[in-house]
């Protein structure tokens, strides 16, 4: 409730961390949302296969609607399966969609399905750094991932001269780097330990986020 001083009666029941929790949950999701506009702008076949008239039409229907990250051509996939359709040979879906709401369907399960945080809300810093960890991949696929014909699945860095232009890499990096800060200082709060994951990146597998 808000007072006519503009006072809103349910930041007392907030703590610091929750607000922390938060603003980096917007941070995250405002990076996404702009790796989505790139991915779109770098791969213009997978907007036609969703049927949008144009980018900003595609991220509206990723980011606005009250869809729960359940997309009828994720074949019922949230989460890390949705990020793998993106891979999938046979997969004749928007990659991109799939790509971006699998991780934000991901990202969305690490914060407890939550937009809002209060004093009684309980974030677990395993299941932030675990997808932090996650984002290491699916960010290893997206760079690595081929066709039989030896075609990446999905253009993201793209090279400039005799240099690469690396903006994917540091969106994702932002990403990653407060999923990381965020367990810290839950599992710092709580006095929690955090069991870190040493994976080689080709091989590597995506854990669990429950």
């Amino acid at each position: 409730m808000r007072g006519q001083c503009g006072f809103d009666a349910s930041q007392l029941a907030k703590s610091d961390i929750d607000r922390v929790a938060e603003a980096h949950q917007r941070e995250i999701f405002n990076n996404l949302k702009l790796l989505a506009e790139k991915l779109y702008r770098r791969n213009p076949r997978e907007l036609k296969k969703s049927g949008q008239p144009g980018v900003e039409a595609g991220l509206a229907r990723i980011f606005e609607g009250r869809h729960e990250w359940k997309f009828p051509e994720l074949q019922g996939k949230r989460g890390t399966e949705a990020i793998q359709l993106a891979f999938r040979e046979d997969y004749t879906g928007d990659r991109v969609l799939a790509f971006i709401a699998g991780a934000g369907s991901m990202l969305q399960v690490a914060f407890n399905d939550k937009t809002e945080f209060f004093v009684l809300d309980d974030l677990d810093p395993q299941r932030l750094y675990n997808a932090a960890r996650n984002v290491e991949i699916a960010v290893w696929k997206l760079s690595n991932a081929r066709t039989p014909q030896g075609e990446l699945y999905l253009l993201s860095n793209e090279a400039a001269g005799p240099a690469v232009n690396l903006s994917f890499e540091r969106e994702f990096g932002k990403i990653i780097g407060s999923l990381d800060v965020l367990s810290k200082i839950i599992a710092d709060k709580d006095n929690r330990m955090i069991v870190k994951a040493i994976q080689n990146l080709a091989t590597a597998v995506f854990l669990p986020i429950k």
